[in-house]
């Protein structure tokens, strides 16, 4: 018996066929090889074709499947996870009006500031847990001012991973969680936030049906299943957006629990048990993957949008020839702290943790004497753990607890001086696992088929490491932490 997830990113779709039994990958595949273009015709604007994405998840299926060489009959169930906050509008028989509005566009920053104004921030915060801000509502609000002939042949609005589940099923659905994501869930009424809506002047049928993220969401039609080349019937069982569904593969499903991610950007991602907020909105709470009106779990997510590309520019720039390997050893020789060199890794645009100020990328007491491409490296990587701490600081500030960080075992915590300094500035155990959200994917559709119970969904998931402060680098690391953050907080008081 096998179990089909599909991760649909913002560069590439990637595939994983899990083994049911033993929850080991049968096979993964991803595709396209080169980054899927993401289209800018003004500054700040960022769209991609949802058909080219359907094009990529029937390779990909496709590839999976030449390279597992299994009966596609004992395919089970299917689940999808997505890039989140995106904005796809379709007609009635479910094609695309437009673009999507991806998530890293920044049109209707303004429009969301204004409607949290107009609101009341105080209403926001406590029915939304958020400000409209730059979500999917103030998104779809764009497009209904500027492009009203579109909007009038709206039949649904959906997120990205919704038109998938669409194509595969006809079924026009959504979540909780993914309601939530558009700023349109009100939590403290536990139903569509129906003030949002009137406020935009939306239509409530417009919006998809909400069901449970884990449970039977339709079938795969005779059409998707010909064009994936599966059986017709495969029920699709679960979807989430990528955050929350990257803390389900690491099996964050509990209160105190937290996930992170350091790629390109760096994302912390906690679970809670009480529908807090943080009143000046620099981490963003969502309706969990587990969350039900009876016993709600709520996502608190942190985006530092300028982490790990500072490494890659570095690798670039500074270290012709040396892989990230060999950039590891280099930093791992110089001692904690590095040599009270400081880097800032806000490079990447501006950040929602320092409410939305861009300090810019910078070093920081360079020593010309002293400091060498071996500090550089190791400062790097300190000042990277250091932004998101700044960030966990704030989560610790709406209730959250932090006890232990899980992590895949990639990009940044693939470094021990990442994942060391992580480990001994914020006091807590780090695990490192051999997942992805493909894997995440398979999972919850494991779940929501009945295959699995909460309890035994993560067969085969076994730490690889588990890193525990070490007292030897605690009060060093956390002196350098404390002389970044005032070297921050100056840059950011002269931004601002």
């Amino acid at each position: 018996m096998y179990i089909l997830g599909f991760d649909l990113g913002t560069s590439s779709v990637k595939a994983v066929l899990l083994h049911a039994a033993d929850g080991k990958p049968a096979a993964a595949a991803t595709w396209p090889t080169k980054e899927m273009p993401i289209k800018s015709e003004k500054n700040g604007w960022a769209e991609q074709d949802p058909l080219e994405w359907w094009k990529n998840v029937k390779t990909v299926c496709q590839k999976v499947l030449y390279q597992a060489c299994v009966d596609k009959k004992d395919i089970k169930a299917i689940g999808i996870t997505y890039q989140m906050h995106g904005l796809v509008c379709v007609d009635k028989d479910l094609n695309p009006l437009r673009n999507s509005i991806i998530w890293c566009d920044s049109r209707a920053v303004q429009i969301g500031n204004t409607a949290f104004e107009n609101i009341g921030s105080e209403k926001c915060l406590k029915r939304l847990l958020n400000s409209p801000g730059n979500f999917t509502a103030s998104k779809l609000k764009w497009v209904k001012d500027n492009e009203p002939d579109i909007y009038s042949k709206i039949h649904k609005v959906m997120l990205p991973g919704d038109f998938i589940a669409a194509k595969m099923t006809g079924r026009p659905l959504t979540t909780i969680s993914g309601l939530s994501e558009g700023i349109l869930w009100d939590f403290s009424q536990k139903r569509p936030a129906d003030f949002v809506m009137e406020h935009f002047g939306f239509s409530p049928e417009i919006f998809c049906e909400a069901v449970e993220t884990f449970s039977l969401q339709g079938e795969l039609t005779s059409q998707a299943a010909g064009e994936l080349e599966l059986s017709e019937g495969i029920p699709v069982t679960y979807r989430a957006g990528d955050q929350p569904n990257n803390a389900l593969s690491l099996n964050v499903l509990n209160p105190g629990e937290i996930a992170a991610t350091a790629g390109t950007s760096g994302v912390v991602y906690g679970v809670g048990s009480e529908p807090e907020c943080d009143l000046k909105s620099r981490v963003n709470t969502f309706a969990h993957v587990n969350y039900t009106k009876k016993c709600p779990r709520y996502g608190v997510l942190l985006c530092v949008s300028g982490t790990g590309i500072l490494n890659s520019w570095i690798r670039n720039n500074l270290c012709p020839g040396m892989d990230y390997h060999e950039m590891n050893k280099a930093a791992r020789r110089i001692p904690t702290g590095s040599g009270g060199l400081i880097a800032l890794p806000y490079g990447n645009g501006a950040e929602r943790t320092l409410k939305n100020v861009s300090p810019g990328a910078m070093f920081a007491n360079i020593d010309l004497n002293r400091h060498s491409l071996g500090h550089i490296l190791r400062a790097s990587q300190e000042g990277i753990v250091f932004a998101m701490t700044y960030g966990i600081k704030i989560m610790q500030e709406t209730g959250l607890k932090v006890n232990t960080v899980r992590a895949g075992y990639a990009n940044m915590f693939m470094s021990d001086v990442f994942t060391q300094t992580f480990a001994a500035v914020n006091d807590s155990t780090v695990e490192l696992y051999e997942t992805d959200g493909a894997q995440g994917a398979c999972r919850g559709a494991g779940i929501g088929a009945g295959i699995y119970t909460f309890e035994t969904a993560f067969t085969g998931l076994a730490a690889r490491q588990t890193v525990e402060p070490d007292k030897k680098i605690i009060a060093p690391c956390r002196r350098a932490y404390s002389e970044w953050l005032e070297i921050l907080q100056k840059i950011v008081s002269e931004r601002r």
